[in-house]
């Protein structure tokens, strides 16, 4: 078994209540247009009988999750009307008054519930050396490095979205693996694609791994797989639990005869490649590549300008980005990328599982691969490759390595979700605490082996400093702010887009090549 946290929880509790009141502090600080998206939820499943949910289009933002996620604003609109009631008005479009911001930031802290427990379960998972301090645990870094997640506090609690609710019940879920809870964890992870379809991307990871680890159950000395050894009743209870999950979510509205409309909403592919903000992905150098190729065509006389797609010379951050010089991606393309992006680590780990940890590394693998390759895919996706890396970073040296590249890449990408003066300071912050502290515990967790970055990595990373000086002050003072005010966007998506690659191919090659031993993280 696993060695269990130390009998004294006062430093759990500490960090978990110190963040909470960090997120109450930020309660009046600016909220995006995710904050109408949910208000507007909670008033159509309130107001609104369930077989108009996926019709309702008072407002444009209309509901696109799956349908446990809209009983859970079902759930909270019961309790919003004890704080106003006019917020339930479908009609009150951006309805915002003082008692509606109160309520909708301290659900998204009270959800956040579900996010300390799992930590806490995560710990459990964890090998303690003894002796080491409090500040060279394992279990007080990996809880530091999550409850206190730079990428959390500003999409949850500034930019608004539910988040650590929802990475809660994931990460619930990988620790019930690493304690052989498989039937538990494929529950929690059949719950959690009913709240958020986004973690599609993860679910081939869990499908390989628990058809692999949990339907078979030996393998031969070589650890190759016996195949005699596949439980027809582990896969039928595996299958009944899934299936009864979706059931139970998508049950009502197929017997209403409406599951082409909910899947309509959920799968939206009129939508462009990338984002307004271009997520700093493969798609993101590919799209400058294409302006790059562009106007040296346009400067050797060998491209037309007239005949040019406005936005490929102009904004450049619209949704429907047409490419001028190289061809252009459709969805079939980014799935076709992606698959192919993944299919090396689900080999892996089907033919050398490596148990639990093989499983968890191929999720991120999975995560970053989808986020890399994926089509519209939003900046705030590189979440779901962060927050699981975390559990190994506490383990491994080289993992802890990768984290940081990737941690503070992708941290840094959110910057643009905050654009308003007031919450530079906040912002800036707040990166700085949780980057310091990364690197701090972490060196500290693996002081054998000198520096955790090598001298190019240090300065690609210290390279975000004079980007952001020049995105923040310079360049607003320019006379090229109002002829291309997408620039900066454009330059910080490009520049992380860089180390979010990076990162990703150092964690195929440490997929690929990493032993059959773990170190901190066991299974029991």
């Amino acid at each position: 078994m696993a060695a269990p946290m130390p009998n004294d929880h006062s430093w759990f509790f500490a960090l978990a209540l110190g963040v909470s009141f960090l997120k109450c502090l930020l309660i009046n600080a600016y909220h995006s247009t995710d904050f109408e998206v949910h208000r507007n939820w909670l008033a159509l499943t309130h107001s609104l009988p369930v077989s108009q949910w996926y019709y309702e289009a008072t407002s444009e933002w209309t509901l696109d999750y799956p349908p446990l996620f809209a009983w859970f604003e079902y759930g909270l609109s019961h309790i919003a009307q004890f704080f106003d009631k006019e917020m339930l008005v479908v009609q009150n479009l951006n309805y915002a008054s003082p008692a509606t911001v109160l309520f909708q930031r301290l659900s998204v802290i009270a959800a956040d519930v579900v996010l300390i427990h799992a930590v806490k379960e995560c710990c459990k998972c964890l090998r303690e050396d003894k002796g080491k301090d409090l500040l060279g645990k394992p279990s007080f870094i990996l809880t530091g490095l999550l409850l206190w997640n730079f990428g959390l506090l500003i999409v949850d609690h500034i930019h608004f979205q539910y988040n650590g609710f929802l990475f809660g019940v994931l990460l619930l879920s990988i620790a019930r693996h690493f304690q052989n809870r498989h039937l538990e964890g494929a529950l929690l992870f059949s719950i959690l694609l009913n709240l958020k379809h986004i973690y599609l991307y993860i679910a081939p990871a869990y499908g390989i791994f628990l058809l692999r680890c949990f339907c078979f159950t030996q393998n031969n000395p070589d650890g190759s797989l016996q195949w005699r050894s596949f439980s027809v009743l582990r896969l039928v209870a595996l299958g009944t639990i899934v299936l009864s999950t979706f059931a139970v979510s998508f049950g009502p509205f197929i017997a209403l005869g409406q599951l082409p409309q909910v899947l309509s909403r959920l799968f939206p592919f009129k939508r462009g490649l990338c984002h307004a903000y271009w997520a700093p992905n493969i798609w993101a150098l590919y799209n400058i590549a294409d302006k790059a190729f562009s106007i040296l065509g346009v400067k050797l006389k060998l491209l037309d300008i007239s005949k040019l797609p406005k936005a490929s010379m102009t904004g450049g951050l619209v949704q429907e980005f047409q490419h001028s010089v190289l061809p252009s991606v459709s969805p079939l393309a980014t799935l076709a990328c992606t698959l192919l992006s993944v299919l090396p680590a689900l080999f892996r780990i089907w033919h050398r599982p490596n148990g639990a940890r093989g499983f968890l590394r191929c999720l991120v693998v999975c995560a970053l691969g989808s986020f890399m390759f994926g089509w519209h895919v939003h900046e705030k996706a590189i979440l779901m490759a962060i927050l699981p890396l975390s559990l190994l970073a506490v383990e491994s040296r080289e993992d802890a390595r990768t984290f940081l590249i990737l941690s503070i890449t992708g941290h840094y990408s959110l910057f643009p979700l905050l654009f308003t003066t007031q919450e530079l300071p906040i912002k800036i912050f707040l990166m700085l605490l949780f980057t310091i502290f990364s690197l701090t515990s972490l060196k500290t967790l693996f002081s054998k082996g000198g520096a955790l970055l090598n001298p190019l990595e240090a300065t690609y990373l210290l390279g975000l400093i004079p980007l952001e000086l020049i995105c923040e002050f310079v360049y607003p003072l320019t006379v090229w702010q109002k002829t291309f005010p997408f620039l900066p966007l454009m330059f910080t998506s490009v520049y992380c887009a860089l180390g979010v690659a990076y990162a990703f191919i150092r964690l195929y090659i440490s997929l690929l090549t990493c032993s059959d031993t773990t170190k901190r993280l066991k299974t029991h």
